[in-house]
């Protein structure tokens, strides 16, 4: 039965959090991410920060190739990051014991991870595989999905209920549709293609909430 667990970890602690170093109140947020592998180029959304001098700090990192702005409003923007992470230790840690990120929220100082394993024995062996490279993560909370009572909204996180919710209530899902994913974006403020994507972990997480996923009778 796979198992979510909810950490927190310094940001200098992996490479990826020492990519995307950002100042004083600025936060990042993963848009897509999983796979976070050498042939995926992860979407992040930095929130109140400088465009051009986050940019220029990024692409001077070894690891990145370049990061490239996707869209961008008054007090955030949607970037996409081309880079190898072959040598980021929490990413491969997460990877190799079979991880899911579910969210990833970074400031300054730290990033909080919502990662889902297929089993407690794999998160057990990442937290080994944390051990053995001198990761620290703080482990926050830990919780079966199958049980709708131990999150509120059954799973969803709270941008993903709104998405969601607001999809409904313009008739996205009715047929014919009410109204379009662009229609969604410009009312959520943010781009077609995040809103497409938080839809997608939006069922996702309902399913997982809702009906059994590991082959258990309801």
């Amino acid at each position: 039965m796979s198992v979510i667990v909810e950490f927190r970890v310094l940001s200098s602690d992996f490479e990826l959090g020492q990519i995307l170093s950002v100042e004083g109140d600025s936060t990042i947020e993963l848009e897509t991410l999983v796979p976070l592998g050498e042939t995926s180029v992860p979407l992040f959304w930095i929130h109140n920060a400088t465009r051009e001098s986050f940019v220029e700090s990024v692409q001077r990192h070894r690891s990145v190739e370049r990061a490239t702005a996707v869209d961008a409003f008054e007090d955030r923007t949607l970037f996409t990051l081309d880079w190898n992470a072959n040598q980021d230790r929490l990413v491969d840690a997460v990877q190799s014991n079979d991880g899911q990120m579910l969210s990833a929220v970074g400031s300054a100082t730290s990033w909080t991870f919502e990662v889902r394993f297929p089993t407690h024995e794999a998160l057990s062996a990442f937290s080994t595989s944390c051990g053995d490279t001198e990761i620290c993560p703080e482990v926050t909370r830990v919780y079966n999905p199958s049980d709708p009572d131990v999150q509120p909204w059954y799973g969803l996180t709270e941008p993903q209920l709104e998405a969601l919710s607001l999809a409904i209530e313009m008739g996205y899902y009715d047929i014919p549709r009410g109204c379009t994913t662009k229609e969604l974006a410009d009312e959520l403020g943010i781009s077609d293609q995040a809103v497409t994507e938080r839809l997608r972990r939006a069922i996702v997480a309902l399913v997982t909430y809702t009906l059994p996923i590991d082959g258990e009778s309801p």
